[in-house]
């Protein structure tokens, strides 16, 4: 990812999100014959932004600099949404700052303590790339046991498309893998040049093709909030809530732990599950690093 990489990746972009629209949605006349590209043109999208056809086709081509009033208008043109917005400012170079190499990366000591003192909810912090710095007991338990991971492939979308236990354990397991996939395509934009975000997407893309196939959709989503349902071989059907908190310290570390309501039959089940990782003495991290450059 060198170069015109992120201007390129920006033009792929665009090109993707105007396939995504018709003439009607954007509120164009439908001509009626047939069209030759899905979506609409570009000339459409150059119409609907005011600016001219020749600007839009140099976007898409790689071939120059959007300002920031323009990225703007594409992004309500193309009817983005908030992620897809960021999304779009990152590869335009308007919100980030360009990669630069980076060391080691170490769970933050205020997420390791939150972690150390969660026994009751599955928790683990992510850093970049989806690595997992570190997890709890319970974490370990409702996954995977992350200790057995080798470190260097101890990273959240890698486990979700090359452990086939994960397959049974989700119950959607499609959506949670775009989701992963997306979140991945969020931090290529950030850092359009580390090496080992480079090496994982190339991994993947070669070892399956729903990631290759995903990976060329360029949808994007940032770590937030959602509901997954697992189908947990010892304790059953869990619905969990999960929820992302992001380091201050360091914005690239977030926390995210599964939760559910008091009183419902997931949150018994997940008592029943603690009680279960105590017996068999499962091993929580304890200030683990990533190997990242």
């Amino acid at each position: 990812m060198t170069g015109n990489v992120p201007l390129n990746e920006l033009g792929e972009f665009l090109k993707k999100r105007r396939a995504k629209l018709s003439p009607r949605t954007v509120g164009l006349p439908e001509s009626g014959g047939p069209r030759r590209v899905a979506g609409l043109r570009r000339e459409e999208v150059a119409q609907l932004a005011s600016i001219s056809t020749d600007y839009y086709t140099r976007l898409e081509q790689g071939r120059m600099q959007a300002s920031a009033p323009v990225l703007d208008t594409l992004a309500r043109v193309l009817h983005l949404d908030e992620d897809e917005r960021g999304y779009l400012f990152q590869l335009a170079g308007k919100t980030t700052v360009r990669s630069r190499r980076r060391g080691r990366q170490q769970v933050q000591p205020q997420l390791q303590r939150v972690l150390d003192d969660l026994t009751a909810t599955p928790a683990i912090v992510q850093g970049r790339r989806g690595d997992i710095l570190a997890w709890n007991a319970l974490a370990a338990a409702l996954v995977t046991d992350f200790a057995r991971v080798p470190e260097k492939h101890r990273n959240y979308p890698r486990i979700i498309f090359t452990d086939p236990a994960m397959r049974s354990l989700y119950a959607d397991w499609e959506t949670s893998a775009q989701i992963a996939v997306a979140q991945v395509r969020m931090e290529a934009a950030k850092y359009p040049e580390d090496p080992r975000l480079i090496e994982l997407v190339g991994e993947l893309s070669t070892r399956d093709e729903q990631f290759a196939k995903w990976w060329g959709d360029h949808r994007v989503a940032a770590r937030t909030v959602g509901t997954k349902t697992l189908n947990h071989p010892v304790v059953g059907e869990l619905v969990l809530d999960w929820d992302t908190l992001t380091a201050n310290t360091d914005p690239d570390q977030h926390l995210t732990v599964w939760t559910a309501a008091p009183g419902s039959p997931t949150h018994e089940r997940l008592r029943i599950l603690a009680s279960w990782a105590a017996d068999r003495n499962l091993p929580a991290s304890s200030s683990l690093s990533d190997s990242g450059t």
